[in-house]
């Protein structure tokens, strides 16, 4: 199924806004209406063209901030909060899905294998696999 043009425009309006306000708490709704869909429409638009669901696509957006900030040391409360966790108990669960380990355990080990990298190649490198 292909999409249009427009359809793919305002998809990437909501994509966008999950990049830049990843932090704050936003919801489909919220998205939907910057993508000027349905929240149904979008969903389902959302998921063809970037093949994840757009809350899954926020929470591995969210991950992968948190990732960097335990990378450089920061504490895991504070890199639950810097990206919009309000339950330390949910950010680790969910952080333990996606990368296969906790906050602490991944704070503490070395990455040498990713210093040096340009943030684009560390971005992918590093990128936690989404929800299905």
């Amino acid at each position: 199924m292909s999409q249009t043009p427009a359809t793919l425009a305002h998809l990437r309006r909501a994509r966008d806004l999950m990049d830049r306000d990843y932090a704050q708490p936003l919801d489909v709704p919220t998205m939907a209406r910057r993508a000027l869909m349905s929240t149904a429409h979008f969903s389902r638009e959302f998921t063809i063209a970037y093949g994840e669901t757009p809350y899954g696509y926020l929470v591995t957006r969210r991950m992968e901030r948190a990732m960097a900030l335990l990378r450089s040391g920061t504490s895991v409360t504070d890199a639950c909060v810097a990206v919009g966790f309000t339950s330390l108990g949910s950010f680790s669960t969910t952080f333990r899905r996606l990368t296969g380990e906790t906050p602490s355990a991944y704070r503490a080990r070395p990455h040498d294998d990713l210093e040096g990298l340009p943030s684009c190649m560390t971005k992918i490198l590093a990128r936690p696999t989404p929800f299905g």
